[in-house]
């Protein structure tokens, strides 16, 4: 065992490492090398309501060089931290960028009704326009998703207004409006202003029209609609008018300023925008033609890759992080009971062994598959009409794990009954049986571990303004209220699943198999990631296959919730391997299940929308 504590020792520096590497180097890429300074904002609307964003501001902006500026928001159950692509190119660019926390969202104050987050973009249009360095005849505006239509009610409440703030809107993967609600005509709202979507060919949310036949249109055919059409001819019928073409820009003189329209049609799916080389040439070459950037650089000339790359980097050393300190933990005075004292290993198969083993991890698999969206349909809901809590997206993915959490359980009582007991072995052998001291000092452990770790994500964001994240998976510091909001009802759903999961990970299924004269002991760590992975899987597969091959999605009517499995491939089968880490050092099943229960639990509800 001193082995392993000396093992845990080096890789919790190394982890140290890999996360202190992380936050300098992705600083380093959003401050372009220094010559952007990055302030986190708080502030209070005209609203009443309290607004966050990061304020992206390029070296030598002032009042007497002032710069054009581009607020860039994320949709829903994202944060402002999803923008890293935008803020990071267009601010070495030479704009005054802020990205953005809507209304319910991240470090913004929650609201109770989706017509107060759709009118957050102007409330930071407003904000942006009263600083003394920028150039308030070039504001801009772009927003994915619910951040696109809160760019249209943006733009509604500007032409209201006597002064106009708004110069330029991008709508990132969300459509325009097109027609009058009152006549149904073709209409123009962005008048003089220029104006611009990016229409992802596989947009499951928008970029439909219904045809003559009355049937819905397929995304990948949005430019050849007449909505699309009507647009790129600036709000009037396009009956009998040529075709005009994606990427092309069209200009109109409009009330004595000539105007721009345009359309990018990238081959990526909605939430893909949020990190696509090609969506981020479209918002470059747009706000560039249409601000006008101080700093001009090639569009193709991206670094935000390098952002990611470093953010994953301290994602990694995160996880890592976890696994040694948890096992660090386990060798010190108070908690070394809660360790066996010789490393766990593998069990032999019993009689019939092999069968059980193969037979829960086929059904499991595909309980979770065939249960996800008959679940998520009537409890998850994205538009919150089926939710009575606060966050819908956790809701609904934590009741599909504590469903299948339970499942699980029922297949090891199965198990243990009509096969562990009758081949001799008993459930203190596999760590299964606790005293009430020994889940005392776990839980503790565990609130330790998480704490602890967190610390290193709460250091990142007060000293460098970045997080620990891949695309739609993300570690971020939170305020108070996304924890009080975390423990219940979300917490114990989690952790049904996650406990049940390391349990049967480790005390049920840790065997030899695939292992052959010392060699291959990973293989049955492998396959048990592997199936806890399948579920996301085969319906992200099922779904998007269907949708390139024909243009429209298989799962129609559950669409959101689909995409809300994208991270959950991760969680599922990295739970696995860093649960079967801690087990090997402390035998004890349960520590894992808690910690990997409360971390996804912090992740989900730190990571979406929260009504009032």
């Amino acid at each position: 065992m001193e082995n392993a504590k000396k093992k845990a020792k080096v890789w919790l520096c190394i982890a140290l490492v890999l996360m202190l590497v992380s936050m300098v180097a992705a600083s380093i890429v959003q401050t372009s090398g220094g010559k952007v300074t990055v302030k986190d904002l708080r502030w209070e609307t005209t609203a009443g309501i309290q607004m966050s964003g990061l304020l992206f501001v390029p070296d030598g902006v002032s009042a007497e060089n002032k710069a054009p500026a581009v607020i860039v928001s994320h949709g829903m159950f994202n944060n402002r931290e999803m923008q890293d692509l935008n803020f990071v190119e267009l601010s070495r660019r030479g704009f005054v960028v802020l990205s953005m926390d809507m209304y319910s969202h991240g470090h913004s104050e929650s609201v109770a009704n989706i017509g107060g987050i759709l009118t957050g973009m102007y409330e930071a249009v407003k904000m942006v326009s009263t600083l003394s360095y920028v150039d308030t005849s070039r504001i801009g505006i772009t927003g994915h998703s619910l951040g696109g239509m809160s760019s249209n009610v943006a733009i509604a409440i500007d032409n209201a207004m006597p002064t106009r703030l708004i110069a330029a809107v991008l709508l990132n993967c969300a459509d325009a409006t097109y027609v009058d609600e009152a006549s149904g005509a073709y209409t123009d709202i962005y008048g003089n202003r220029d104006a611009g979507i990016v229409a992802a060919q596989y947009d499951e949310f928008f970029m439909r029209q219904t045809d003559a036949n009355g049937d819905t249109t397929s995304p990948r055919d949005f430019l050849k609609n007449s909505n699309a059409q009507s647009f790129l001819y600036f709000g009037t019928d396009p009956a009998g008018k040529d075709l005009r073409e994606q990427g092309n820009v069209y200009t109109k003189t409009i009330d004595s300023q000539e105007a721009m329209r345009v359309i990018y049609n990238p081959n990526i799916i909605h939430p893909w925008s949020h990190f696509s080389q090609r969506s981020t040439v479209a918002t470059i070459e747009f706000f560039d033609q249409a601000l006008g950037a101080p700093n001009p650089i090639a569009a193709t000339n991206q670094v935000w890759q390098w952002k990611a790359a470093f953010n994953l980097l301290g994602l990694i050393g995160f996880a890592m992080f976890v696994v040694n300190f948890a096992n660090l933990m386990s060798f010190t005075p108070f908690f070394s009971s809660l360790r066996r004292k010789e490393p766990v290993v593998a069990a032999e198969f019993a009689k019939g062994g092999k069968l059980w083993f193969w037979g829960s991890l086929v059904l499991a698999a595909a309980f979770g598959a065939l249960t996800y969206l008959p679940i998520l349909n009537n409890v998850g809901s994205f538009t919150m009409a089926k939710t009575p809590w606060a966050q819908s997206s956790p809701w609904g993915i934590g009741c599909w794990a504590a469903i299948t959490g339970i499942f699980a359980i029922l297949l090891m009582l199965a198990s243990y009954y009509l096969h562990m007991k009758k081949n001799g072995i008993s459930a203190e052998s596999r760590g299964i049986r606790m005293n009430w001291g020994a889940w005392g000092k776990t839980l503790l452990l565990a609130a330790i571990v998480v704490a602890v770790s967190y610390t290193c994500v709460f250091f990142a964001d007060y000293f460098f303004k970045v997080d620990f994240r891949i695309w739609v998976l993300a570690v971020k510091a939170f305020d108070a209220g996304n924890l009080y909001t975390a423990v219940f009802p979300y917490l114990p759903l989690f952790l049904i699943y996650y406990v049940a999961s390391s349990v049967a990970t480790n005390a049920f299924n840790f065997n030899t198999l695939g292992a052959k004269n010392g060699k291959g002991k990973w293989i049955n760590t492998a396959v048990l990631a592997a199936f806890s992975a399948i579920p996301p899987i085969l319906l992200l597969v099922i779904q998007y296959a269907t949708f390139r091959s024909t243009g429209y999605m298989a799962f129609e009517n559950g669409h959101m919730q689909i995409v809300w499995l994208f991270p959950v491939v991760v969680y599922l089968p990295v739970s696995v391997i860093l649960s079967r880490k801690i087990y090997r050092v402390t035998g004890n099943p349960y520590l894992p299940g808690i910690i990997n229960g409360v971390l996804v639990t912090l992740i989900a509800c730190t990571n979406t929308l929260t009504w009032l």
